[in-house]
């Protein structure tokens, strides 16, 4: 980048700036596979964390706890998650993805990586490690 012509702005609205293009490009392609991105983030979550209550999601997902139970009813409905009770504490519950689940998203996930390639490819390999670390880095500096 010429550093005559260097970004202007919050840090904080250019990240934003860079989420809602990527959701909407993302969320494109999630259609096909009857998914929004919070449900498609939820599937790659609780495939990854088997056994993550609706407040982990919700945390993760960056919603209320009520909107998470939702969306989880939603996808429960669609046979793609299940939740059990939780065998440490009866008043939670546990969610796991269905096999059906990890069918779609497997399907989900090739669209969303293709979509992703394509938003990178301006970018260098090295250059998108180092954005990947950034962000990573950004994201856990207030936890």
């Amino acid at each position: 980048m010429d550093p005559r012509r260097a970004p202007v702005g919050s840090l904080t609205f250019l990240v934003r700036k860079v989420w809602l293009n990527m959701r909407s490009a993302i969320a494109g392609e999630l259609t096909a596979f009857g998914l929004s991105t919070s449900q498609y983030a939820t599937l790659l979550m609780t495939a990854a964390q088997p056994g993550m209550s609706a407040s982990d999601i919700a945390r993760e997902v960056a919603s209320s706890r009520q909107a998470a139970n939702e969306m989880l009813v939603g996808l429960e409905q669609e046979g793609l998650i299940e939740r059990r009770t939780n065998p440490t504490d009866r008043r939670s519950h546990q969610i796991f993805v269905t096999e059906s689940g990890r069918a779609r998203l497997v399907g989900a996930r090739k669209a969303v990586d293709r979509c992703e390639e394509e938003l990178e490819s301006a970018f260098t390999p090295e250059q998108r490690v180092a954005i990947r670390e950034w962000l990573e880095g950004i994201s856990g500096a207030r936890r």
